[in-house]
């Protein structure tokens, strides 16, 4: 997998600039993704959380699942081949 980081300002910032917090995902791309682009995921892991998106629309809608959840659907995954 690849991974790039995309940093974003925290909702819990204010508007003045001051007391800012930028927090940053680091998006992997799966190795069986091919070398034009088409047809995968990337996935952002967090502690709590993994967020999904399309890898083809980087700055499109991402889906985000507990963690756990995530686990079970890779494993079911993995387990089918």
């Amino acid at each position: 997998m690849s991974s790039r980081r995309q940093w974003f300002k925290s909702s819990y910032s204010d508007g003045e600039g001051g007391n800012c917090l930028e927090a940053a995902l680091s998006w992997r791309t799966s190795t069986y993704s091919d070398s034009e682009g088409g047809n995968c995921v990337q996935v952002a892991p967090c502690p709590t959380a993994i967020h999904i998106r399309d890898s083809k629309l980087t700055d499109g809608p991402e889906l985000t699942v507990p963690a756990a959840p995530w686990a079970a659907f890779v494993a079911f995954a993995v387990a089918r081949g």
